[in-house]
């Protein structure tokens, strides 16, 4: 598969016919319905019906066509990235982003930009996940770092890594102890949560759902900061991302049966180019993002050669 072929397929599911998207890529009738044909082969399944005056998109052809779109997207986008290399780039770059990734990843990424683009300037503004898409959907942001919000129509979110979210408890809680907690295990616990108006709340409620358990929400906060401050100093807990700022007085701990999972990403509006600028300070998150991920695996693979065959077997309230 070449990408003449994903471009010729794209430009047939646009138009829905042979006349117009062979004009459309500059290629005569023919030679386009033989490269669609050689895709098809080279598939295994047949992307588009043809009828004597009708073009119509099998479900493979619909399913494959966003994966086409995005490959084709990414490829253009380095083409740019390389041709923009050469040149010095100068402005703004406006980045959204939630708390976690402002304590962490954005600081680092900073860093390698200016040292790369001195010409350019960095604005971070940390915000919900909600408020950053609605803030690149209407132009003021150029890029968001943040988990998909409940309301991203218009805009593209790329998945980053998958992150696991862990109790944390202050040291004389009851299950400070513990080496993991079921999630059935916090029916009736004191806890405090993020808003309903966030995704990573629905999550957590359906994770809730699914283990039978019904926590006792004792408060609501939308930052992380004052959560683990309340957290560290009463017996309530909290589930928060595993990245979330360690503290010595707050124990984190695993938790299973389900284990709450969302995925950090990137978003910007779908329809519109992203500056050159913005495109380097997109590749250098995907590079320190992807990095992390790589260290972490490392570690965990490290700490399970370590364990014991028996270690989180006990699932006692207090451990012995």
């Amino acid at each position: 598969m070449e990408l003449r072929h994903l471009r010729y397929f794209v430009a047939l599911a646009e138009q829905l016919n042979f006349t117009l998207a062979a004009e459309k890529v500059h290629v005569t009738q023919s030679t386009l319905s033989h490269q669609i044909k050689q895709l098809e082969d080279e598939l295994g399944s047949r992307l588009f019906e043809r009828e004597s005056r009708k073009v119509t998109m099998t479900q493979t052809g619909e399913a494959f066509l966003e994966r086409a779109r995005n490959a084709l997207r990414e490829v253009d986008e380095g083409l740019w990235s390389v041709r923009m290399a050469a040149e010095e780039m100068s402005g703004v770059v406006r980045i959204g982003t939630t708390h976690t990734f402002n304590m962490r990843i954005i600081p680092q990424c900073i860093s390698v930009f200016v040292a790369r683009h001195p010409s350019v300037r960095v604005e971070v503004m940390e915000m919900s996940g909600d408020d950053i898409a609605e803030s690149l959907a209407r132009g003021g942001l150029d890029i968001g770092v943040t988990y998909k919000p409940q309301n991203a129509s218009g805009l593209r979110f790329e998945a980053l890594y998958t992150e696991e979210m862990m109790l944390a408890v202050g040291l004389t809680h009851p299950f400070s102890k513990r080496r993991f907690v079921r999630m059935s295990e916090l029916h009736l616990q004191k806890i405090v949560l993020l808003p309903r108006s966030f995704a990573t709340r629905a999550l957590l409620d359906e994770c809730f759902r699914m283990a039978n358990a019904t926590p006792v929400v004792v408060a609501e906060m939308n930052a992380i900061a004052p959560m683990m401050e309340l957290v560290s100093s009463t017996d309530i807990a909290a589930i928060v991302s595993e990245h979330a700022t360690r503290r010595e007085d707050v124990r984190m701990i695993p938790v299973e049966s389900p284990t709450p999972t969302r995925a950090p990403g990137l978003m910007w509006r779908t329809e519109e180019s992203r500056s050159p600028a913005a495109r380097a300070f997109a590749s250098i998150i995907r590079s320190v993002c992807a990095e992390a991920s790589h260290d972490r695996r490392r570690a965990s693979s490290r700490a399970a050669t370590r364990k014991k065959p028996n270690q989180r077997q006990d699932s006692n309230p207090v451990s012995s």
